[in-house]
């Protein structure tokens, strides 16, 4: 992996974070990983900060690398590929982490070409290198080059493998769009301390790690949420009474339906870029 020369097309958000995160965990040397960027004070910021080169070429970047990352808005996929109809061929793996864009879309605009193609959604956690991706190989993609992608992400977070494209619209309204789910119980978290007396800044704290604990303990103790559950909630106490809360304000349900609510989405908007 780490003589692999990554090319990251895009250098925003996501595009700095997979820097960051293959610099961090020293998968890769500064020398073997270029990005583009179409804005100059962009371009500058990114170089300087990581010691990569980034220029304004996305051409020239194609041809250089191994690995193609499309760190791109889904709006803008078609444009750049287009304008690497001459560049892009066979020996190139593709990376793609544009929301609701298919393999088999990219795959489309090179009728005449087997590309290797991986398609990735990750999450905003992403940017503390604590994010969750899930990854969908591509046909012709082959086993060496999922674990190559799974690398690449694993310096961001967690990483699942999909074998349905399909489910990449789950994966959205899950961890995808599940953050704004958990940041808004972190602010009714707050909010709620607030409002029996505690300073805002105390209750920020307690809600934020709370939720930070309780995902932490789940992911390292290997057990069922429920059980967890049951561990904190002892009989009669005061925890079983906020649980019967949640029970009457259909809690559970209400989570379900907007990670489908989320889901469907994303559904429908990929059958728009298909």
């Amino acid at each position: 992996m780490n003589r692999k020369k990554i090319g990251i097309i895009g250098a925003g958000n996501m595009g700095e974070v997979l820097v960051r995160g293959l610099l961090a965990a020293h998968t890769v040397d500064p020398k073997h990983v270029r990005a583009t960027e179409p804005n100059e004070e962009r371009r500058a910021f990114i170089a300087s900060t990581y010691g990569i080169a980034v220029i304004d070429d996305n051409s020239a970047l194609a041809k250089w690398c191994e690995i193609l990352v499309l760190a791109v808005k889904p709006q803008n996929i078609d444009k750049v590929l287009l304008g690497l109809r001459e560049v892009i061929d066979e020996r190139l793996l593709i990376v793609s982490i544009a929301a609701g864009v298919t393999t088999e879309f990219i795959a489309s605009l090179f009728p005449d070409r087997e590309l290797r193609i991986i398609r990735v959604m990750p999450n905003a956690p992403a940017l503390v290198l604590a994010g969750a991706s899930a990854l969908y190989p591509g046909r012709f993609a082959t086993e060496v080059d999922l674990d190559l992608a799974r690398k690449i992400f694993e310096t961001t977070g967690k990483t699942v493998v999909l074998n349905n494209e399909a489910l990449m619209d789950v994966v959205t309204g899950l961890s995808g769009s599940g953050p704004a789910f958990v940041f808004m119980m972190i602010e009714a978290l707050s909010d709620a301390g607030v409002q029996m007396g505690l300073p805002r800044k105390i209750s920020n704290l307690l809600a934020a790690q709370t939720v930070y604990g309780a995902g932490k303990m789940f992911l390292e103790t290997g057990r069922h949420a429920g059980e967890l559950r049951d561990l904190v909630a002892t009989p009669g106490g005061t925890t079983f009474a906020g649980l019967k809360a949640l029970e009457a304000g259909t809690f559970r349900s209400t989570v379900m339906d907007a990670v489908e609510a989320a889901a469907n989405k994303s559904a429908e908007l990929g059958k728009r870029k298909a």
